[in-house]
């Protein structure tokens, strides 16, 4: 069966109180072809190897996309004013056009999403137009994912998405202490040693086995201001499936001010992640640490040639009645020692460190100096360069 300007040959059926589109065949739209639904599609047989466009619309009700099988288009517009619901995937290969409504996925299921295939062109999204539930990329380079919940946008960014992979996301416009469609809670007071706070307001969730950083966006309505007093301490969080609290997965770029911005986290693999959303580390004010606390920040280069190797704190000497921690991303403790005398270099004390002879990996580790005689502390980052 070939469509050319308008699909003529399609079985209709009650179903869902209306009628609806139900393909039980081999259904192919060719280029320059067009169908426009008006009712329910329900797709049962082949519909995948499509050109031309395809576009839902109803002013007056929803519209419902279900059956055995997902359906592939090239181009689609939706217009429809009480939202396109998906009750199976549905794929585009080239461009997404929003008019109105929501196209909403079930937020309890991963598995039903939108799906940008090879290309995520898309055009008119808003708060009331854009994808309301999970949205998946197979693709490369940059990708926006149109997400919201309800009325909210709340874009999601892959800043390089490597070719080959593929990502779903969904945005819930939620506290995470209370999820609605998740079978457990983020304890937001479950967090790593270097965090300070974590947003009560909203969430995220990105599924995909490959590593990558993101981007998360914010506005007025995120209450930035709860985490932190200045865009400084601001971090990306994620709730680890592992350690079941929120752990710190870094800032690697910070744009904007308290009211509207985004924030790209360091590279971490999402699936070790359940959900994740903004945060602020213990820099910021009315953290239990900054009290009668100075900060530092060092960097040091274990490699040998004399400059930096080992993490040097000038005038230590004459402070001798000291103890320092040093910890790594997830918390855990690396390395302690009394009477602090400028000889840590980036090795692990710890017995279970994988290669501990060859010392601790690149990166940014967290450290607080207590000063017994004084009452006073030091605390900062120390970032190790191999």
């Amino acid at each position: 069966m070939k469509i050319r300007i308008f699909l003529l040959f399609l079985i209709c059926q009650t179903a869902f109180g209306q009628s609806a589109f139900f393909n039980n065949g081999n259904v192919q739209i060719h280029e320059g072809g067009s169908i426009g639904f008006h009712t329910d599609l329900i797709n049962n047989g082949v519909f995948n190897k499509n050109l031309g466009l395809a576009g839902f619309y109803n002013k007056g009700n929803f519209l419902v996309v279900s059956g055995t099988n997902k359906s592939i288009f090239y181009n689609v517009e939706v217009d429809v004013e009480d939202n396109l619901y998906l009750e199976t995937s549905l794929g585009i290969t080239n461009n997404l056009s929003f008019f109105s409504g929501h196209i909403v996925t079930p937020r309890n299921s991963t598995n039903i999403n939108l799906e940008f295939i090879n290309y995520g062109v898309y055009a008119g999204e808003g708060d009331l137009t854009h994808v309301d539930g999970y949205t998946k990329i197979i693709n490369e380079g940059e990708f926006v994912f149109p997400i919201g919940h309800n009325d909210v946008l709340r874009p999601m960014i892959l800043p390089n998405q490597v070719k080959n992979t593929f990502y779903s996301g969904a945005y819930f416009n939620e506290d995470p202490n209370n999820p609605s469609t998740f079978s457990q809670s983020f304890d937001t007071t479950e967090k790593q040693f270097v965090l300070d706070k974590v947003s009560e307001v909203e969430f995220w969730d990105l599924d995909g086995d490959t590593e990558t950083s993101i981007i998360l966006t914010w506005n007025i309505d995120s209450n930035i201001e709860a985490l932190a007093e200045d865009l400084e301490p601001l971090t990306v969080v994620g709730w680890s499936k592992d350690l079941k609290k929120w752990i710190d997965l870094g800032q690697e770029n910070i744009e904007g001010d308290l009211e509207e911005g985004e924030i790209e986290s360091k590279p971490f693999v999402p699936n070790d992640y359940e959900v994740i959303t903004i945060g602020s580390d213990v820099f910021s004010v009315g953290s239990e640490y900054t009290e009668n606390s100075e900060n530092h920040n060092f960097g040091i280069s274990p490699n040998g040639d004399g400059i930096n190797d080992t993490f040097v704190i000038e005038g230590i000497e004459l402070r001798p009645n000291n103890v320092l921690y040093i910890y790594n991303r997830w918390g855990a403790l690396v390395y302690s020692k009394k009477s602090y005398d400028n000889t840590w270099g980036g090795f692990s004390e710890h017995d279970l460190t994988i290669k501990r002879s060859k010392g601790l990996p690149e990166g940014t580790y967290f450290y607080i100096l207590k000063f017994m005689d004084e009452n006073v502390n030091w605390q900062g980052w120390i970032y190790l360069r191999r």
